[in-house]
């Protein structure tokens, strides 16, 4: 291991999708806390470097004893600390370049895919270098260890190391399962039987809404890109159909999949009728301005405006002129309840930009009067007790903390927070991720009767 205890690396940069340029790294690394740097060259090497301090764009030489570099040698990792005569200036932190240790070596070097090693003015390594298993020779000095990280090197005055891929983690310690990370009594009382579970869908399958010239209910999923919106639309149409699908486009990437405004509807079954339900999809949030989804087409989505298979402009938010031709807008064609989706173990190192365009939503949810609850996804993978069993997830004091936090962060009680699992890699149906499923939709549809309760007071 290059780092010392349990730890988890949080993905913050990805250079061949955000860009190979210092404001992209900085954007999205400064202020981050202790960082690890991977990157991969063309020729197969994988190298990086890890600093306890922050990126802050100072242009001064940071002082860092925990800072090290690190190739790996074959499967092993060699890491070595970096000093230099007159004290330990580990890092520069240029708001011009990408990250700098010492002032040697350069990543991201001239905003381009390149790795540079100045080896004319060179900074030793203090004495306690040492591969991670002890043994081996111990490298001495940063021209030593980059003869031997890139054997084509041939110019003693500095060489550049061409990238396939640079990445930065946010590192952070690993959650504690310790004796009071669980408890006696759980804090939520959940059924966890196939009865359970056939009731939820009966009662789902069986929902009328209060207004009569409604058939169905308009959920609205809001969220940053990969924290699960469309995964969760596929886990609900998976449940009634019976098997795992994947109707609506999800996956992993540093922009959003979902590049269309998409209205689901699910089915009982494969011939069934559809559900009295409607998930209403959209572009994840991003941090950039003129990114993602625009907070000013949240408003039209609401009020019915936009039409299915609109392709959002991040640019420009859609103008009601646009809906000439269209027929008027109905309650039916608005929302009724807005469903904000969180990734569990991303609520703490949510941007601030993002953050930022969360609080804008709700402020614009709360003057429409439209009942808004949290699905927090992927509860499973931030607790190993929840992971080895979803029952276990009203035991964990730590996942009541995840909704603490959430529930400050978003602005909503703990109430209106839902875990989910979201089916991902699995092939079949499994009775505790359907329970959690469900029981968030069987929470939607109440919110939908407080809001035609309050619309359509007796």
């Amino acid at each position: 291991m290059l780092l010392a205890g349990d730890v988890e690396l949080h993905l913050l940069y990805k250079a061949s999708i955000h860009g190979y340029t210092a404001s992209a790294f900085h954007q999205r690394c400064d202020h981050q806390g202790p960082t690890l740097i991977v990157a991969y060259s063309d020729t197969g090497d994988i190298f990086g470097g890890y600093t306890s301090k922050d990126y802050t764009q100072t242009r001064q030489y940071i002082n860092d004893e925990k800072a090290f570099l690190f190739r790996l040698q074959g499967t092993t990792p060699v890491q070595f600390k970096v000093t230099t005569p007159n004290g330990n200036k580990a890092r520069y932190d240029d708001y011009n370049g990408g990250p700098c240790f010492g002032q040697e070596v350069y990543f991201l070097y001239s905003n381009s895919a390149q790795v540079y090693c100045n080896l004319s003015n060179i900074y030793r390594f203090n004495e306690n270098n040492h591969s991670v298993n002890n043994s081996g020779p111990r490298p001495r000095t940063l021209r030593t260890n980059y003869h031997q990280l890139n054997r084509h090197l041939s110019d003693v005055n500095g060489m550049n190391y061409s990238l396939s891929e640079c990445e930065v983690f946010k590192v952070t310690d690993a959650p504690k399962i310790a004796p009071q990370a669980s408890v006696q009594k759980p804090w939520r009382n959940v059924l966890w039987t196939a009865e359970r579970r056939a009731e939820l869908m009966e009662s789902i399958k069986t929902y009328k809404p209060l207004i009569s010239t409604v058939n169905r209910i308009r959920v609205l999923l809001i969220g940053p890109i990969g924290a699960g919106k469309s995964s969760f639309f596929n886990s609900i149409n998976s449940v009634f159909r019976g098997h795992v699908t994947s109707q609506a486009m999800s996956g992993s990437s540093g922009t959003s999949i979902t590049t269309q405004f998409r209205t689901y509807t699910v089915k009982a079954g494969r011939e069934g009728n559809a559900l009295p339900l409607i998930f209403c999809d959209t572009m994840g949030l991003e941090e950039s301005s003129g990114a993602g989804l625009d907070i000013d087409d949240i408003s039209s989505i609401i009020k019915g405006y936009i039409p299915d298979w609109y392709k959002f402009n991040p640019a420009a938010a859609f103008q009601p002129d646009d809906r000439v031709g269209l027929k008027p807008v109905t309650l039916q064609d608005k929302v009724h309840c807005v469903a904000y989706v969180l990734d569990a173990g991303k609520v703490s190192l949510l941007p601030s930009k993002v953050e930022e365009k969360l609080a804008a939503i709700r402020q614009r949810v709360n003057s429409l009067g439209i009942p808004q609850i949290v699905l927090l996804t992927k509860v499973d993978e931030v607790c190993p007790d929840v992971g080895k069993d979803l029952q276990n997830i009203y035991f964990s004091a730590y996942i009541k903390t995840k909704f603490q936090e959430t529930s400050n962060r978003v602005g909503l009680p703990m109430s209106n927070i839902m875990p989910v699992k979201n089916y991902s890699h699995e092939l079949d149906l499994e009775l505790n991720c359907d329970i959690l499923l469900l029981t968030a939709v069987q929470q939607m549809l109440r919110f939908a009767d407080n809001y035609f309760d309050d619309i359509n007071p007796v």
